[in-house]
Order: structure tokens, then sequence, then C-alpha cells
């Protein structure tokens, strides 16, 4: 139960951050701070969150601010900010416009709550996760982009849907960056610990790799105004809990390579542990050559990136 000792922040009080700390206020376990460059509509959200408290019964704070100073004492920030995408962009088209908003929210968490660790939502997620470690200084465990818990939960409702099973019982691996060039493993994706491999023919599991990495993309297309937020939202607060709560789950996260599948200084998804340090521990996994192309690939388009958009 909230103390108000423990204490979540989130940034950017659009549709994403909304959810996200409506999830966390369910959760019941911290006080929540949003923050948006616009102070009403962070405070009317927030309002709107507290006045729910008794029917969902939760009985942590939710404050909406402007003001940097109140997430001072955060243990975990969120940081959903940043223009969504529109019909025919694509996340890379994102990079300048939010890169100048990242900076000013770093700066503006480096000042307040420097001992916080930050769990990044902004697109494009890998490049902005990369750029917010670099505004902060921060070490890079406690810097780490959200992509994989979500990817993974959409590739496991698309095998539930085929396989017309029980949805806890998928267990997906998706790797790589969050976009079109990420990386589903059907070998190291399992339902009730069977490999979808032996489940589904070949070509269905390519059919559902394929929409997986166009997920956010296809729901884009069908909302017309605006982009996913439930989902996306839902996962940041998965991954805020777990290191509130020292959970240590294990998780695809976008984390920092120092070597890892012979990646360096490179923000891409990978598995980890995620606990009260942030990213506790990477896994690397024993990939095919193909897979492991894929992911070198992922990880070098944004490496490119960084360097031509951002000058890194």
């Amino acid at each position: 139960m909230a103390t108000g000792r423990r204490k979540i922040a989130v940034i950017g009080a659009g549709n994403v951050g909304a959810t996200c700390a409506f999830v966390l206020a369910q959760m019941k376990i911290a006080d929540i701070v949003l923050l948006d460059i616009f102070e009403g509509f962070a405070k009317g959200k927030a309002l709107d969150m507290s006045q729910n408290s008794n029917v969902l019964n939760y009985d942590g704070t939710i404050t909406g601010t402007a003001d940097y100073a109140d997430i001072a004492g955060s243990d975990v920030i969120v940081v959903t900010s940043g223009f969504p995408r529109k019909p025919g962009m694509t996340r890379e088209d994102l990079i300048g416009k939010n890169a100048e908003i990242v900076q000013q929210v770093g700066t503006g968490i480096k000042g307040h709550a420097p001992d916080a660790t930050i769990i990044m939502v902004t697109n494009p997620l890998d490049l902005m996760t990369y750029h917010m470690q670099k505004v902060t200084g921060f070490p890079t465990n406690r810097v780490i982009g959200q992509a994989g818990v979500l990817d993974s939960a959409r590739m496991a409702h698309f095998i539930a849907l085929e396989l017309n099973c029980a949805e806890e019982d998928v267990s997906p691996m998706v790797l790589g960056g969050h976009g079109d060039t990420m990386v589903p493993l059907p070998r190291y994706t399992t339902v009730g610990g069977i490999p979808i491999t032996q489940l589904m023919s070949e070509d269905r599991i390519e059919a559902i790799s394929a929409r997986t990495a166009g997920g956010g993309g296809e729901i884009v297309k069908l909302l017309e105004r605006g982009s996913a937020f439930y989902a996306p939202g839902s996962a940041a607060a998965i991954m805020a809990e777990a290191v509130l709560n020292d959970r240590r789950r294990v998780i695809p996260a976008s984390c920092h390579l120092t070597g890892q599948y012979g990646l360096e200084d490179v923000y891409i998804g990978v598995p980890c542990i995620l606990g009260a340090n942030g990213v506790e521990t990477i896994f690397e996994l024993d990939l095919s050559d193909s897979e492991l192309e894929s992911l070198q690939g992922s990880a070098n388009f944004y490496k490119g990136q960084l360097k031509d958009i951002l000058g890194y």
C-alpha cells in the first residue's frame, strides 16, 4: 500500500502517460505525480483519477503538475512525452521533434530526481533511450527502454488468437529495435512450455512475426487520429513496478549493450532481469546466424541514425 514514502513520476499526461498512471494507481504501490507542460491537462487527469479512488479502492495520492520540482524524491520515472505517430509516419520520422523534448525532460530529471530509474516510452524508443542516458549522464542500468514487453504482448495476443488458447500460457520473446527491424524469436517463444515451432506452421509463424513488427502501425492506421496507448502504458507500468518492488522480472527491454551479441554502445531490445538497480543482468541467448544477423542489423540501423541525426 502507498505510504507516501515511495513515488513514481509519469512525464507526459497524454494517452500513454495517463494510462500508465491509471494502471499504477490500481497497483497501490506508490504515490503518483503526473507532469505535463500543459499544467491544466496534468491536473485535470490527476483529479479525474483521484476521484476514482473510492470506486477502485486505491489510496495513494495522484497529483498533476508542470513543475519539475514536484518529481523530487521519485524512485522511478516513466517518460512518455513526445509527439505521437500520425498515419504514414514511421517512428524514425519523429526523431528530431522528440529529441528536443527528451533534452528538456532529461534536464528536469537530472536536476530534481538524480537517483531515479528512468523507463523510456518516447519513440523512436531505442534512440530516445540512448539520448536520455546521454542527457542525464545516469548509469546505463538506470535508463531502460520499454519495448520488448509491449512487442512480446502483441505477439502473445496473436499467438493466442491463432491457437485459441489462454493468453497467460504464452511466453513470447521479441528482441531488437522497437520498430520495423524488431526480431521475433519463435524458437524461444513457448505456449505452456512448448515451442510454437511445434504448434503451428512456418507460414503462420512468419505471418504472426510480421504482424507483431507492424503492430503499432496497424493501430495507427485503424485509429486514424493517434496511436496505441492502453498496451504501451500498461507495459511501462509493469516495468516501473518491477523496479520499485525489486521483482527481478525476466523481460525483454531496450538495454545498453557493452559487447553482448557483438554490439557496443547501443540501446537495443534484449532479455534482462529488471529489479531495484534497473537492469540487473543482460542475458545473451544462443542465436542462429540469421537471428544474430537480424539483431545486429536492427542495432546497426539505429547506430547509423544516432550518428547521422543525433550526432552521437
